[in-house]
């Protein structure tokens, strides 16, 4: 009898030391790695959603624990650079041993560091790109969370051009994986009206002067624009146009849907669309639950909350979820099984509901459009495909 127990604590014993191997899995951590762009272009999204993970993060380390484990976060900057990425990449994965690459901020980045992962079995989860390159093709440790730049436009452009009666689109997009998605996407869109772009125009990634793009646009007399952009050329497109009198319908895609637009470009930004899902996180929100999350955050870090506040909080909200659902014993395999078995509810953000399959790595693939009135962020329709 003695000698049984003692095998049966043996193979226990076995059991966990064979857990614990788990790179970024100890008897009492979980460690997951971020890359964000901290002091680049979009520096604003990257601290952002850093700072919504680590609120998330925060909260179940004082409350609790993933089957007796706290969560650990290390970030890396990018400044936007995929050069960059891949170096924050081969620290995380190669140096810091991560478990999961959470919320990689930019489609550029997260192509160029990806083959850094998926070499070493570590999982995308949630990136910050709605890129189509993020669950297609296939990986089984591939894990995006929204609708694609391309299905975003595919749908919007029409449905709003309708709306606005318009008859001549154009297109100002970054000359990259992001701003292409979301010109290719809109061609698409067109497409089925049987029409074309009366004038496609790019800038590179880090632009700030964006007159000659309006000039040529405002000389095709587009009444309709596309934008493939996300802070500041957002922002720089809409101010040149209003200054020289080019008034057409602007329509961004989710990455240009942040509180940043209006705060930064003022009242000059009031009418601009974005395709988007959650919404903004206003601290005098009409629901009570989401009043008091941005209130917190606010507490935590001395700013209002922004929407990427909110992917942040939610990407490691869906982690948690996921690594309690795959048991004490967390392994790579583990996690993939309980994500594709797992459905994510709707939240107090307006989430959609999503899941993922075996085969599946899009959790949702429907959007719905908001626009700046009164230097507000306003839902405007309800979630499309």
């Amino acid at each position: 009898m003695k000698t049984r127990r003692l095998i049966a604590a043996a193979l226990l014993s076995a059991g966990a030391t064979l857990a614990w191997a788990q790179q970024g899995v100890s008897k009492t951590e979980i460690v997951i790695g971020s890359i964000q762009d901290l002091s680049g272009p979009i520096a604003g999204f990257g601290k952002q959603a850093r700072n919504g993970m680590q609120l998330r993060i925060d909260e179940l380390n004082e409350q609790g624990t993933i089957h007796g484990r706290k969560l650990k976060l290390l970030v890396e900057d990018s400044a936007y650079d995929p050069r960059k990425a891949v170096l924050a990449a081969q620290k995380l994965v190669n140096q810091d041993k991560i478990f999961a690459m959470v919320q990689h901020l930019g489609t550029a980045q997260n192509n160029a560091a990806l083959p850094v992962q998926l070499e070493k079995n570590v999982i995308n989860w949630f990136p910050l790109t709605s890129s189509r390159d993020m669950f297609d093709p296939y990986h089984r440790l591939k894990f995006a969370f929204a609708a694609s730049y391309f299905d975003q436009m595919r749908v919007a452009v029409p449905r709003l051009m309708k709306e606005k009666g318009a008859k001549k689109p154009c297109t100002i997009y970054q000359d990259d994986d992001f701003g292409l998605e979301v010109m290719r996407g809109a061609e698409a869109g067109l497409k089925t009206m049987n029409m074309e772009f009366a004038e496609k125009t790019s800038y590179k990634r880090g632009a700030t002067d964006f007159s000659s793009q309006v000039a040529r646009m405002k000389a095709a007399g587009c009444d309709f624009v596309v934008m493939g952009t996300i802070i500041r050329e957002t922002i720089g497109t809409i101010a040149e146009s209003r200054k020289t009198g080019f008034t057409p319908t602007f329509l961004g895609s989710n990455a240009a849907y942040t509180d940043l637009i209006h705060r930064l470009g003022g009242k000059a930004m009031d009418g601009f669309y974005a395709t988007m899902t959650v919404q903004n996180p206003y601290l005098d929100e009409a629901n009570n639950q989401l009043r008091f999350w941005a209130n917190k955050y606010k507490t935590k870090y001395g700013e209002d909350p922004t929407v990427f506040s909110v992917y942040g909080y939610t990407a490691i909200d869906a982690f948690i979820q996921v690594a309690q659902r795959a048991g004490p014993n967390l392994t790579v395999d583990s996690f993939v099984k309980a994500a594709e078995a797992h459905q994510f509810p709707q939240d107090i953000f307006g989430s959609p509901v999503s899941r993922f399959g075996p085969k599946v790595r899009q959790g949702s693939d429907v959007a719905r459009l908001s626009q700046l009135q009164d230097a507000r962020w306003k839902v405007v329709s309800d979630y499309f495909k």
